[in-house]
């Protein structure tokens, strides 16, 4: 909330991007750099393409497009999806979920990242 409040995200015009980790996100962990990243050398972009952000009657929702991650090769084991700021300075992030077990891809494997269900990627209230 600090980074909205003192301007280090624009969510709807910044690029947004994907990390993926094996290793628990905390509250401490503010800045992609905190984040132990898995090697994404046989991974598909993983920019992040927002639909749509706005606002009505008070609560602002982000949605993006569903993001799907494709494997050409091995990618290592994740669990773990970052949301961060790629044009903020520091890389901030802004948001993480669990995907609820160990996952890795082998080629030509896919992972969807829902992002515009009902909720939207998010929504601030």
């Amino acid at each position: 909330m600090e980074n909205l409040a003192e301007k280090v995200h624009n969510l709807g015009s910044d690029t947004l991007k994907v990390a993926l980790t094996n290793v628990a996100p905390v509250a401490t962990n503010t800045v992609l750099a905190n984040i132990t990243e898995i090697d994404y050398t046989n991974l598909s972009a993983r920019t992040i393409t927002v639909s749509a952000s706005s606002q009505t009657s008070g609560t602002y929702k982000l949605v993006a497009t569903d993001l799907v991650l494709t494997a050409s090769g091995t990618v290592p084991t994740f669990r773990y999806v970052v949301i961060y700021n790629d044009s903020a300075t520091n890389k901030e992030l802004i948001a993480w979920f669990d995907i609820g077990a160990s996952k890795d891809l082998i080629i030509t494997d896919t992972l969807t990242l829902d992002f515009d269900g009902t909720d939207g990627l998010l929504q601030i209230a």
